[in-house]
């Protein structure tokens, strides 16, 4: 595989981590939408993406009508009302307040996963906002289930213990045992496929993520570090995340 330098943003707190990667996501929107007719997203849902997303509402004179959405994972077994829920999540923090184009909600529960993958497959995408777990995975590929060469754009995976404790640690979920054990997950090639990605990454909990992600070995074992392979992947890192040297 051929191997990328990262383009790495350093802030000294989460809030100035969301300006400055909500601005360099604006800027690519605005770019794109001046050489063609519509911008295809896929948006992670989690704690450490609300100061971007906040930032983004903020960003009024981009045409939003212009811009598709999606969403890069969503568990199985919980109710579609569940706050929990990335889509859920999404639409609070974001969808509902922006008058996109159109917003492609993972439900799986409604059908086949394939047709997500329809919908992903119709278009290129051209930018991926997402961030990195504390296990490493991007979206759920978590170490076990993670694929560089996956087949499939979008899958359903067993969510490793690590990746389930982290939901707790962020607040979503109250005990371990309320943590769904499965879930669908959009593939790491398939989020590789993005034109552009923006990888928002504050907290402590996730220096030790991000130093292997930076310096360990290219590895399903630390799925981010695949990010050192995309030609266009910006990285943002407050004080807490950034390794220390």
């Amino acid at each position: 595989m051929t191997e990328y330098a990262l383009n790495i943003t350093r802030s000294p707190d989460r809030q100035t981590l969301g300006q400055r990667a909500a601005a360099d996501i604006a800027a690519a929107i605005r770019q794109r939408l001046q050489h063609q007719p519509e911008v295809r997203m896929i948006f992670a849902a989690a704690p450490s993406q609300a100061e971007t997303l906040a930032e983004l509402r903020q960003m009024t004179d981009i045409d939003w009508r212009r811009v598709t959405a999606f969403h890069m994972d969503e568990y199985l077994g919980l109710s579609p009302q569940a706050p929990q829920r990335f889509g859920n999540w999404l639409t609070r923090h974001f969808f509902e307040h922006m008058p996109l184009r159109r917003v492609h909600l993972l439900m799986p529960e409604e059908g086949d996963v394939s047709d997500y993958d329809a919908l992903l497959g119709a278009s290129p995408v051209d930018i991926a906002v997402m961030g990195i777990g504390v296990n490493g995975h991007l979206a759920f590929n978590d170490p076990p289930v993670a694929d560089f060469a996956d087949p499939l754009r979008v899958k359903v995976v067993e969510l490793e213990q690590a990746c389930r404790q982290q939901q707790v640690d962020d607040k979503c979920f109250a005990r371990l045992e309320d943590v769904p054990a499965r879930a669908v997950t959009l593939t790491i090639p398939c989020l590789l496929s993005a034109a552009e990605i923006f990888c928002v990454v504050p907290g402590e909990a996730k220096r030790e993520a991000v130093s292997r992600t930076l310096y360990g070995p290219i590895t399903e074992a630390c799925p981010a570090s695949v990010l050192r392979t995309h030609p266009r992947c910006s990285l943002y890192l407050d004080a807490d995340s950034l390794p220390q040297s």
